[in-house]
């Protein structure tokens, strides 16, 4: 039996999870049909969801369908679970991407259709709330066409029963110079419905087709076709079972009593309990064994021995495998575009609560969302996380409350800047206090913005053994580094050991650390710093009345923008702006064009920031009163150990 994942997307009140309802009706895997506002939605299975009746958690389901099985997939919609969304995409073989037949494509849905054409899953469109006042799906598609794909083909009343008819089997056709020209000939295959069925097939699996159907799913309308027109299409997807295990990690969950259970797709081969699975690569490789498995169906568990090439579940027995990690024959890690731009600080009563455990409860939900970036700031006893908006601050304040049984707060989101330097600069490091001794001698470069922090090495083994060479790049990564301007994160720079030394005797744990810091911040103070900040891509579509209020309000917010692409009735506008000056136009958008402006925002990366003196001056950062740096080296004369300030240290280094 054929396992086939499918993934649903839709911006927030499409009636994606009112659609997977029908779904899993129809196909018998519920006996009722729940309803988003009835707070009693399969898939919507988590106390905050029905309250919010939004989806916040990526949640799976099982449904059989003549003969084949699909795991069903119900993502979140709203922007603040994007990263969620995304964990759970890159293990899908299908989407439907859901979009409502009166709001037609908004911000959200575009957001979704650039991931999904990015890694390139095959997509169906379904146009839901046909019977809703105000419903047209012709312009729907016209909307998708214009704003997502050209290449989606309404399949409503055209695919039905493995027969297709004419003017669908002439768009094939029209895609394809050999399939013309069987298409305008009186062949056999110009008159084979099977023929014309695998064409179909392959376009959209090659990503160069969308099927697109209506209905409505609050009205169970159009449901049980689509449900057959999805299988007719989807059915023949190959599984290997043959080769060695294959995995990838989507997420990460803890059940009642704490237990780690790592959720993921096998890829290829099988997995029995009690296998050894190993992730990772080259030194850091990890191999654990598998205590259980279970197939996962909405809120119910099913313990199984084996799983096998298609199948979605959960495993017992990995200790650090994350989102994203490919496991047994796949050992890379996926890397994501959905990235917080926000951060807040966790207030919680230090007089009641003890602050391991509030730091434990977060670590916790920091290895279920990555993207929360959860950071102890040991100076300060503070914890720091990074959020995509107020929604999410409100869904984890609830979260924490019901896992874990007490109260936090947080404070308002604030952008979450970050430093980097302008030109080459030499950093040295030197810590010989009384019987202790390391030096090190960093180059630090710009590198290209979103690359980071890299590290490469040119010191020779003979002068620094390769065991202390590693120690010193472990010591560079174990953590973010604060800049100078702000004490946000350093990004987007290139270190090079360019050469280091220590002791037989007297060099001991931790000296490489401290003349590592060091030289890296002595470094920071000789080079030009600057600030970067979160941006922003945006699309926005209006009428021609509101061009010109729109292109003062980007130029306000220190945006840019390209030549607006207009109509007899309406511009698009697309270029950057900062995320700091936006975040919060779509609701000003929505008022004064009385919600038929329509605005996609997706996040664009780090840039320098457009007012740097006023965010330093505001943060206030004091660069020689943070406890975790410090520039200065330390020396040893006459038996006692001495401080250099930066200014000078570099005179005093005996490897120059």
């Amino acid at each position: 039996m054929n396992s086939i994942t499918i993934g649903l997307f839709a911006h927030v009140d499409a009636g994606k999870t009112t659609f997977a309802e029908q779904l899993l009706y129809h196909t018998n895997s519920i006996r009722e049909r729940g309803r988003v506002d009835h707070k009693d939605a399969y898939l919507d299975s988590h106390e905050i969801e029905r309250a919010r009746g939004i989806t916040v958690f990526a949640d799976q389901a099982v449904m059989t369908y003549k003969g084949t099985t699909y795991y069903l997939i119900d993502t979140p919609g709203h922007v603040d679970f994007s990263p969620e969304m995304e964990r759970a995409l890159q293990i899908m073989d299908y989407a439907i991407l859901v979009v409502s037949a009166v709001e037609g494509v908004q911000g959200h849905t575009e957001t979704v259709w650039q991931l999904l054409h990015k890694h390139r899953i095959p997509t169906f469109f379904f146009v839901n709330k046909i019977d809703r006042t105000g419903a047209d799906v012709n312009r729907v598609l016209e909307e998708i066409h214009m704003h997502l794909t050209p290449d989606a083909c309404l399949i409503t009343d055209r695919l039905a029963d493995g027969c297709l008819d004419e003017s669908l089997i002439e768009m094939i056709a029209e895609r394809d110079d050999e399939l013309l020209e069987t298409f305008l000939a009186s062949t056999a295959d110009a008159r084979d419905q099977a023929f014309w069925l695998r064409e179909l097939r392959e376009m959209f699996r090659e990503h160069r087709l969308f099927p697109c159907a209506s209905g409505s799913a609050l009205q169970d309308v159009g449901i049980l076709p689509f449900l057959e027109q999805l299988h007719e299409l989807t059915s023949s997807a190959y599984t290997d079972t043959e080769s060695p295990f294959g995995g990838r990690v989507y997420k990460i969950r803890h059940d009642q009593s704490g237990m780690r259970l790592t959720y993921m797709k096998a890829l290829s081969g099988t997995l029995k309990v009690r296998d050894e699975l190993c992730y990772g690569s080259g030194e850091e490789q990890i191999c654990e064994k598998i205590t259980r498995l279970f197939l996962v169906n909405g809120t119910k568990t099913q313990a199984v021995d084996q799983v096998r090439a298609g199948d979605l579940f959960a495993a017992v027995g990995l200790s650090a495998a994350d989102a994203g990690q490919g496991l047994g024959s796949i050992c890379d890690q996926l890397l994501y575009d959905m990235v917080p731009t926000l951060t807040s600080k966790v207030n919680f009563a230090a007089d009641k609560l003890n602050v391991k455990d509030v730091l434990k409860a977060f670590q916790m939900l920091g290895a279920e969302d990555p993207s929360l970036n959860v950071i102890w700031e040991e100076s300060l006893q503070e914890i720091h996380i990074h959020v995509m908006g107020l929604i999410q601050l409100e869904v984890l304040q609830q979260l924490v409350k019901e896992r874990f049984q007490f109260e936090v707060t947080f404070g308002s989101p604030e952008i979450l800047y970050k430093e980097t330097i302008v030109a080459a600069i030499r950093g040295y490091g030197h810590f010989e206090p009384l019987r202790h001794y390391a030096e090190v001698h960093l180059l630090l470069e710009p590198a290209e913005r979103g690359s980071g922090i890299a590290f490469e090495s040119v010191c020779h083994p003979n002068v620094l053994s390769v065991g202390s060479q590693n120690l010193i790049k472990t010591h560079l990564f174990e953590r973010e580094h604060h800049g100078l301007l702000t004490g946000m994160a350093l990004t987007d720079v290139r270190i090079t050991l360019l050469v280091g030394a220590g002791h037989n005797e007297h060099t001991h744990g931790g000296d490489f650390r401290e003349a590592t810091f060091r030289a890296l911040r002595q470094g920071l103070e000789k080079a030009e710093n600057v600030l970067l900040e979160p941006f922003y891509e945006y699309k926005i579509k209006v009428e021609m009345d509101y061009l010109g209020k729109v292109l003062s309000d980007i130029q306000r917010a220190s945006g840019h923008f390209e030549p607006p692409h207009t109509t007899t009735t309406h511009a698009v506008i697309t270029g950057r702006v900062p995320v700091a000056t936006f975040m919060d136009y779509s609701t000003e958008l929505a008022s004064y064009t009385h919600g038929r402006g329509i605005l996609h925002l997706a996040f664009a990366g780090y840039d320098r920031c457009h007012n740097e003196q006023e965010v330093i001056a505001r943060k206030a950062y004091r660069k020689d009163a943070d406890p975790l740096y410090t520039s200065s080296s330390i020396f040893c004369a006459k038996g006692a150990g001495y401080s250099v300030s930066w200014e000078e240290a570099e005179a005093k280094m005996h490897l120059l």
